[in-house]
Formats: structure tokens, sequence, C-alpha cells
């Protein structure tokens, strides 16, 4: 892969974020474009999937890559570490049977976060969202006032980790092989995708990168990757040990 890496240390896990989405979503985001082909379906408990990985994946120029993945699993969140020929690092939320991840080289993934929604039959968005530097995820709910399909403006309702609550608005466009994502009150932009009823958005500038898994039935995680508004994009499947 081009670009991964995060926690310093398992046993320390300091996710240091200068803010979480209800004070400051601000940046950019880094995320990736694949088909809209796959489709998931919303069990009542998102399954564990912390454990050791083997990955198989391609760039985003085709070239194949191999390497190595750990999931750890921290309060609402994961910690995605991969070696695959370079170390990356990453925040993971799980959402039904999607997993969305933002993850940046280096060992500072400061500012780097990821939402997914699930997208309801009236339009409405309900998603997770997590900070790197925070063990807890929250959550967060748009209304569609105007548009059709996933474009358009919505209201927005949710909750920070700490519990405190806050409103805003978002503003969903068409980009690239993707959707760009804008949120006032947060103030934020993010790059999406959207993978049957599921829409995964990494947001915290152009070096955090971004992965949408699909968890399969036996467990392995199908993914696509890639950075801010690219309309080309790498996969990666991993298979656990």
């Amino acid at each position: 892969m081009k670009q991964k890496a995060w926690f310093t240390s398992l046993t320390t896990l300091a996710l240091v974020v200068v803010c979480v989405l209800g004070c400051s979503k601000t940046g950019s985001v880094a995320t990736s474009t694949p088909s809209n082909t796959n489709s998931a379906t919303t069990p009542t408990t998102p399954a564990d999937i912390s454990g050791d990985y083997t990955v198989a994946g391609a760039n985003e120029d085709g070239s194949p890559y191999k390497g190595e993945l750990a999931v750890i699993k921290h309060g609402d969140v994961y910690q995605f570490r991969w070696n695959a020929g370079k170390q990356y690092d990453g925040i993971g939320i799980s959402n039904g049977n999607v997993v969305a991840v933002s993850f940046t080289g280096g060992a500072n993934g400061q500012g780097c976060g990821v939402v997914t929604y699930k997208v309801g039959a009236d339009g409405s968005l309900d998603g997770r969202w997590g900070m790197w530097g925070k063990d807890e995820s929250g959550t967060e709910k748009g209304t569609r006032t105007s548009g059709s399909d996933l474009a358009g403006d919505y209201n927005t309702n949710g909750t920070n980790p700490n519990g405190t609550t806050y409103k805003g608005r978002l503003t969903v466009a068409q980009l690239a092989g993707g959707y760009s994502f804008v949120w006032s009150n947060p103030t934020a932009t993010g790059f999406g995708i959207r993978q049957g009823d599921f829409v995964s958005v990494g947001f915290g500038g152009p070096r955090c990168a971004f992965v949408a898994y699909e968890v399969k039935p036996d467990g392995i995680l199908d993914g696509v990757w890639g950075g801010y508004g690219s309309s080309k994009t790498g996969t990666e499947k991993a298979t656990k040990k």
C-alpha cells in the first residue's frame, strides 16, 4: 500500500486527536472510490474482527503487494496496523458488516477520522464515527432536506464520545468516483464511497488515506482504498490467520 501508520505502541494506545467530530471535525479527507456493487445486510451486532491477518492487494496503478495486518480492539474502535513493505496504522469503525478505516503513514495519525453511515429507505443517514486518539465512537444522524439519491443537503444531529450533543448541516455531492462531504457546525470536509446501503467517509487531511471493507461470511475483509478525491483505487483482501 502507498500510505499507512499510527499507534506507537500496542500497550499504550494514546490515540491522540486534536478534537472529535462534534467540536471541530476539521480538514479534508482521505478515502477511496470503488464501485457501488457491494451490498451489505446489517447484523444485530457487528462481528468482532480483531485478530491477525495476511493481506494481498493491488495498488492504484495495479501493482500487487502482500503483507500482514493486526486488528486490535480498543473500546468502540479498532486499531489497524499493517506491515506491507512499510508500516501503516489507522482507526476503524464497524457498522453492520462494513468496516471503515482512516489511516496514515508515520507514527502520528493526529486529526484522521472516519464515519460510516447506513442509508435509510427515506434517504436518511445513520452513522458512527471515530477519531484517531479516542477509544470511544460517536454517532450522527442526517435527515435529508433536499437532493436525491445520496447527494443533497442534510440536517445533522450527533453525539460526541463524551455524551455531549451537537447539531449541524451536511452537504453531499458527487466527486470523482465517490462523494464529497462538507459539514458545518462543526466544520469539516471528507470524501466517501458507497457500498450498497452503506457509505464510508474519511476525513482529516490529504495525508489520511481510507479503506472501506466488507466483512464476508467467512471472515475475510474485502476492501477498497485510496486518497481524497481519487478516481482510482486500490484493493485489499485480508484473511485471518
